[in-house]
């Protein structure tokens, strides 16, 4: 007799969302966490002092609002289990050395008139890319919440019509190249240039030009989640949902295999060698390159081709400081969710992505940050404020110094770079906690060498070649019943809420009709 109907290894969003539509479905479901702590990239803990709620990967919810799962509340996520997000009017903004601010809105035209002043011609060039963006967004929208579409099949539909080819040459050109046509000043294009950098890419690396739109689209149709609580309040609202429906979120639970009977999925063998089994199905937060010692069972060529899937070059690192007081930039008005700290030339940020290529550290730091206690006081002590900062570095150092030894090292430079724009913050850092990527990568095996999003997001691992094409449905040749999710699957990394996608695979085989699974 089976244990459970369901077991999900690890408690990242995306197995949580599937888990619970299993559990929501009727399953009697059972989640393994190896940490003591629930949530993978969307946890929210106090890292350096009582009372400072920090997010310690995922900072700001963006893709995800976009997701059926919330914006038709499938799982009662909003009005059931405690999940609430502010949307503050400016999402994103860049500051310049000089001090001037680039700020992007939720309202085109007020972007528009940050833009002009750079440029008039630009604020006009701006005017019709969010005209497209909101073209193409119910398009975008409709594919990143369902199983991908085939490649060859999607290539084909873009390739039967004029927009559709324009769409498709967009998406083939480096962000550079099309920032180039686009928009005249530099200041504009190292603003849209940093959107490829945040997803962890070279502006010149091809087939990155998509990416502005897709940002932009979201940014103002939905602007970017602050949830309040912190970004962990979207894994507690999927634990209680679980809990709500019978099934049970268990931490310091190690998997260490995957074990299969007939061909199919039917349990898991933990670290002390405990053994669980499964009914219907195994759900697998699995890194591409853990997953054949994992899964035995799986096909040879398919365990090859996981293993040769290839990690980006851009690893992160991470301060989390407890702050005596707020920010305070040279700059007026700054207010937004994300903050870029620009660097002091657009050259200078396209050659810090080579520098990272070559395995050498960048040079000079291109530092993101987010002060979220400025909209959400819940996550600080009364007149206090965190600090979520963010920068690019090489996994392996080329100095040859450990990252254990050397990373405050590192996170000291970043701060004497941010005090070129805050002058207050070496006065109010009370504490910080430092994430090397090797810390990220020792607090969910999906963060592999640091890449948040779990391996690059490159064209031949992107839809339904993500991770594999063999793997790109989710599902594992040579193990039925075991069903992948991660940020390392379709749509990629980031906040997305792919697990939608991943449960209405498994549950067209297991014959439970999705669109049915819903909390009354």
């Amino acid at each position: 007799m089976a244990d459970y109907d369901i077991i999900a290894i690890g408690s990242g969003h995306n197995g949580l969302v599937a888990a619970a539509y299993a559990a929501v479905a009727g399953k009697k479901v059972l989640v393994l966490e190896r940490n003591a702590w629930f949530g993978g990239g969307v946890v929210t803990r106090e890292l350096t002092r009582p009372g400072f709620r920090h997010d310690q990967h995922s900072m700001s919810h963006i893709f995800i609002q976009g997701n059926p799962m919330l914006v038709n509340d499938e799982l009662g996520l909003k009005s059931k289990y405690g999940l609430h997000y502010l949307f503050p009017d400016c999402p994103m903004m860049s500051v310049f050395e000089d001090g001037r601010t680039l700020k992007l809105y939720r309202d085109t035209e007020k972007s528009a008139a940050s833009i002009a002043q750079f440029s008039q011609k630009d604020a006009e060039a701006f005017r019709k890319v969010s005209a497209v963006a909101q073209g193409w967004l119910p398009m975008i929208q409709s594919t990143l919440y369902t199983p991908p579409m085939p490649v060859g099949a999607g290539n084909a539909m873009m390739d039967s019509s004029y927009e559709g080819r324009e769409l498709w040459r967009v998406i083939q050109m480096s962000s550079h190249d099309h920032l180039c046509e686009l928009f005249e000043t530099d200041e504009v294009r190292m603003h849209f240039a940093r959107v490829a950098g945040e997803n962890l890419v070279s502006p010149d690396e091809k087939a990155t030009g998509i990416g502005m739109y897709v940002f932009l689209g979201f940014l103002e149709k939905f602007g970017f989640g602050v949830a309040v609580g912190g970004a962990g309040s979207l894994t507690n609202s999927l634990i209680r949902c679980i809990e709500d429906h019978g099934g049970a979120v268990v931490a310091n639970a190690h998997v260490r295999e995957v074990t299969a009977a007939g061909g199919k999925a039917s349990g898991v063998v933990m670290d002390n060698g405990e053994r669980h089994t499964a009914r219907d199905a195994i759900i697998g937060a699995i890194h591409p390159h853990l997953l054949p010692e994992m899964v035995p069972d799986m096909t040879p060529q398919a365990a090859k081709d996981a293993l040769r899937t290839q990690i980006t070059d851009a690893a992160c690192i991470t301060i989390h400081a407890a702050l005596d007081a707020p920010l305070q930039f040279k700059a007026d008005g700054v207010d937004a969710v994300m903050v870029e700290l620009m660097p002091d030339s657009y050259e200078t940020l396209r050659r810090a992505f080579d520098d990272l290529r070559y395995g050498g550290f960048v040079r000079q730091p291109l530092i993101g940050l987010g002060s979220l206690s400025q909209f959400d006081p819940s996550r600080v002590p009364e007149g206090k404020a965190i600090l979520h900062a963010w920068d690019y570095v090489p996994y392996h150092r080329p100095d040859g110094q450990s990252w254990d030894d050397a990373k405050h090292g590192y996170a000291q430079t970043m701060i004497d770079r941010m005090a070129d724009f805050i002058p207050n913050i070496r006065d109010i850092l009370l504490e910080a906690h430092v994430d090397s990527p090797v810390d990220m990568e020792r607090t969910s095996p999906s963060f592999m060498r640091g890449d948040l999003h779990g391996i690059a997001t490159t064209t031949y691992q992107s839809g339904a070649h993500r991770p594999t094409p063999e793997l790109g449905q989710y599902r594992v040749p040579g193990v039925e019943r075991l069903y992948l999710v991660g940020p390392f699957q379709h749509p990629g990394g980031g906040v997305f809420g792919a697990g939608r996608a991943t449960a209405q695979v498994m549950f067209d085989d297991l014959g439970v009709d999705f669109d049915k699974v819903r909390v009354k």
